[in-house]
């Protein structure tokens, strides 16, 4: 099968990002492979579909940084395909990284992916449920019972009336965003300093203020969701704890976090259980979640990472049975043609 991963662009691809870790693993089960970007999608006249796509190397390479170099190698050099050609557009963007520089691009995915689904390509995750979440407000649809107080507004006494209500500790980030960006714990310490916090965040949209959880003080949790379930091979599963940098809050690994094994319990295993159902009602095949305690504090339905620290902690390769349960969508598509929508497909 032809798999097309949906990226930002090339440039802010890295060897050891979980697309590069999945791309490699399916040209070593002998699928093909290719990169697209936000303009790289054509609409022609007779409502047909190509793509330019950047084709990855067929030759298996040992290592996911060798398949890199190849990738790379190919730098700009494109090839026409119709989108009735992939088997599979895998939406692995982050809309929030385009948000403010090329706005354009950030809902280039999941506007083309509808039109892909049009034309029977099975798009992951489903690009409707993904136009839902381009934006934290996604979260507040999830069952109350794992997730800390929130509030979301742009006016400064709210904020503060909320810091109040919470003995003066809480935490301010951005409506939109991510990777930690824009992300403010409020302390004791640091209240003299909460307007400029809120005014930071604020001039840019609204700010989201979350009820401090004390068990953040030791990195939160990140976990791997495949078709609704936690991810795992035997007993052993996708999830690592994300311990912040020291005078950091922010546990994201690329914002100075570091990774550490982690054993995964029935409170995370109760988190897991009680979001699943909106998971699968949403078509969301492979989705992040970070919990603390026994709360979630963020669910990354478009590009979650840190899959390769997955594999190094708990020393097997989960890309494997991510990539063999995309195999299996695709001969159900196949077998039993236009019978299941593509949100009922995804998480099959």
């Amino acid at each position: 099968m032809l798999i097309a991963f949906f990226v930002n662009d090339m440039a802010r691809e890295f060897p050891n990002y979980t697309t590069t870790v999945l791309a490699h693993q399916a040209v070593q089960r002998g699928h093909r492979v290719c990169y697209i970007t936000p303009g790289d999608f054509v609409m022609l006249p007779d409502d047909s579909m190509q793509i330019h796509a950047r084709m990855a190397p067929t030759k298996k390479h040992k290592s996911h940084t060798d398949f890199f170099k190849g990738i790379q190698a190919v730098g700009e050099k494109t090839t026409e395909l119709a989108m009735t050609d992939v088997d599979v557009l895998w939406l692995r963007s982050d809309p929030a990284l385009d948000a403010q520089s090329a706005p354009w691009a950030a809902d280039a995915g999941i506007l083309f992916g509808r039109e892909a689904v049009k034309r029977g390509v099975l798009v992951l995750n489903d690009p409707s449920s993904l136009s839902l979440a381009v934006n934290k407000m996604y979260f507040q649809s999830f069952p109350d019972a794992v997730r800390a107080e929130t509030l979301i507004t742009k006016h400064t006494a709210d904020v503060k009336e909320f810091a109040k209500k919470h003995g003066g500790e809480c935490i301010l980030k951005p409506l939109q965003g991510s990777g930690g960006s824009g992300v403010f714990k409020v302390d004791k310490k640091n209240e003299s300093n909460l307007n400029q916090m809120i005014e930071a965040i604020t001039r840019d949209g609204y700010v989201i203020a979350q009820a401090y959880v004390p068990a953040a003080a030791r990195g939160d949790i990140r976990l791997f969701v495949m078709n609704g379930h936690p991810l795992r091979i035997g007993k052993k599963y996708a999830a690592l704890r994300r311990v912040s940098a020291e005078d950091d809050i922010r546990s994201n690994i690329h914002a100075g976090g570091k990774a550490v094994a982690v054993e995964i319990g029935e409170t995370e295993l109760r988190v897991a259980e009680l979001i699943r159902p909106k998971l699968i009602a949403d078509g969301m095949f492979l989705v992040g979640i970070d919990i603390v305690g026994d709360k979630i504090l963020e669910v990354n339905v478009f590009s979650p990472g840190n899959l390769r620290a997955c594999n190094t902690l708990q020393g097997v390769n989960f890309a494997e049975p991510i990539i063999a349960s995309v195999e299996r969508k695709v001969e159900i598509s196949k077998e039993f043609a236009r019978a299941f929508d593509n949100r009922a497909l995804a998480v099959m």
